[in-house]
């Protein structure tokens, strides 16, 4: 008898749970966000969706890289999960660095566009800008998509954007020239 695959229902269930009584800045359930990232992957395969609803994971609770694999959580959806980490990063502090390192592998690339779209959503940057109004409103965002959309085909882009966060599209196609 073969033993269970982890499925991409499995990853929804799981992000559901290890993210249940986080909260995130405007004081939402941070759930939402980890489904969310996932749903936009849904035009790929079962490893990048499963990074997408896991992407924050190894960042927000104490499940480790070892626990994953002993789910039955995929090597290659591992190693997208810690390649989107940043305290798994060599320069982690440094905003650049970490872009730069992700962009350089395909599928990660494709979990952090998921994560970038959904943060910069127009709703949400709005809500912060007025919780925060004398703290100016981070391009660090902006930055990021500018290594990220030309370390993946356009279409590819597309398919994230469309479910995300349609208002970032025409900025993709200035970008990606």
């Amino acid at each position: 008898m073969t033993e269970p695959r982890f499925t991409v229902e499995t990853a929804m269930v799981l992000a559901e749970v290890a993210h249940n009584r986080q909260k995130d800045k405007l004081k939402r359930p941070y759930r939402e966000h980890v489904l969310a990232v996932g749903d936009a992957l849904a035009d790929f395969d079962d490893d990048i969706r499963i990074a997408g609803y896991l992407h924050d994971i190894a960042k927000d609770t104490p499940i480790t890289k070892q626990a994953l694999l002993d789910m039955g959580v995929s090597e290659r959806a591992v190693g997208i999960i810690e390649r989107v980490t940043r305290r798994f990063q060599d320069d982690s502090d440094n905003d650049e660095a970490v872009v730069l390192h992700i962009a350089q592998d395909h599928d990660a690339t494709l979990v952090k566009i998921a994560c970038n779209a959904h943060n910069s959503v127009p709703e949400r940057v709005r809500a912060l800008a007025e919780k925060w109004p004398d703290k100016a409103p981070s391009t660090r965002y902006a930055d990021a998509r500018e290594v990220l959309y030309k370390a993946v085909p356009r279409g590819e882009i597309h398919l994230v954007l469309q479910r995300i966060n349609p208002d970032l599209l025409s900025e993709m196609d200035r970008l990606a020239d």
